[in-house]
């Protein structure tokens, strides 16, 4: 992988497949860091979306870091930091997890881990918190036990869709795995890690590569894909898609300053745990609730809530968008909001977005907006 200079914007790593996004006339942005695409010459967001909805999409999301735990005991290690409960997967399962601030609980990151063996977790942060998450296990980590950064060292490739299936198995590529579980197949001579997660509510697999063979299971997907309407797809599709699933994005519907109960994350937390940072602080909001809540917002009418913007109810400032678009799917404007408990206690209300100085009506609802097909 490479770095670029863009003016005003510093250098961006690049992923081993920029050069082929170059070729299918992606538009780039910068996300945590990378010069990543948005979308594609030819395609745009929207029939990206519908590509994922309706047949399979294929993404570059190598921006998202990698770090290696291993050493004896690294799974307890790393259970004892991380707010999930690794005890409740076994050997090639993979678990929603939060790194939070062991002070007030707030989230370092979102991780998803893959646990190897007990003595092997294989972490994937996001791009941007990549290096917090490694400095905060590092520093925790006993004697025995190694952090490794792996950022650079591979590139991850989301195949997501209801033609995922038929497209791995072409390539003869294992699909048959439940859900949050992986296993390790091959493509000619190359290792790959078929995880069955992903970002987009549909059925579907993350596979992860060595950087230096990324380009050669790219090509493949793309070429057997022209068979099952395959579409590469960008960053700004992702979105959408994990918006119409409620899915949070850290550094909008979580950060440091949003915790797991505030944004309704207490089912990847380890309550029973006797250990894992922030524990102190998330039983205490637990036991008294919290002052805000993560809920979702449908327009009424023609309007698309962006993060940033002010909710109010009967002229008074309840919360704020933390999320949002127009959903391809439901035709409609939809967002993310953390909301003031005292002021909404249930969806169905119906409150006003600021949209630019224009006071639009949404209903309060509970994601996702539309059905899921992760399973």
């Amino acid at each position: 992988m490479s770095e670029v200079t863009l003016t005003g914007s510093g250098p961006l790593r690049r992923s081993p497949l920029h050069d082929r996004h170059v070729a299918l006339g992606a538009k780039f942005a910068a996300f945590g860091g990378w010069e990543m695409p948005l979308e594609y010459a030819g395609a745009g967001v929207l029939r990206e979306h519908e590509s994922v909805r309706r047949a399979v999409g294929v993404f570059d999301v190598s921006h998202l870091g990698k770090a290696r735990i291993t050493g004896p005991g690294a799974v307890g290690f790393v259970n004892s930091c991380l707010s999930n409960d690794l005890d409740r997967i076994g050997a090639g399962a993979a678990q929603y997890t939060l790194c939070c601030d062991e002070e007030t609980g707030g989230v370092v990151d979102d991780i998803i881990a893959y646990r190897h063996a007990d003595d092997h977790v294989f972490l994937i942060p996001n791009a941007a918190n990549t290096t917090e998450v490694v400095r905060r296990l590092r520093d925790a980590a006993p004697g025995g036990i190694t952090v490794t950064d792996e950022h650079t060292g591979h590139a991850v490739l989301a195949v997501q869709g209801p033609a995922a299936v038929a497209l791995l198995d072409g390539l003869g590529l294992p699909t048959g795995h439940p859900y949050m579980s992986f296993v390790v197949g091959r493509l000619g001579g190359t290792e790959v890690v078929v995880c069955r997660t992903g970002y987009t509510g549909e059925h579907g697999y993350e596979l992860v590569v060595p950087a230096d063979h990324a380009a050669q299971v790219w090509d493949a997907l793309l070429a057997d894909g022209a068979q099952v309407a395959a579409q590469a797809c960008g960053l700004g599709a992702r979105d959408t898609l994990r918006t119409e699933m409620g899915y949070a994005l850290h550094g909008q519907d979580l950060s440091p300053q949003i915790t797991p109960v505030q944004a309704r994350l207490g089912w990847a937390v380890g309550w029973r745990k006797p250990q894992f940072w922030g524990r102190t602080a998330l039983l205490a909001e637990k036991t008294t609730g919290p002052a805000r809540l993560l809920w979702g917002l449908r327009a009424v009418q023609r309007a698309i809530p962006r993060p940033g913007m002010p909710v109010l109810l009967d002229g008074t400032r309840i919360g704020e968008v933390t999320s949002g678009t127009f959903s391809p799917t439901g035709k409609a404007g939809i967002g993310l909001a953390l909301l003031d408990t005292a002021a909404v206690t249930a969806e169905g209300a119906e409150v006003q977005v600021d949209v630019r100085g224009r006071l639009a009506p949404m209903q309060v609802v509970s994601p996702p907006f539309v059905p899921s097909s992760v399973r």
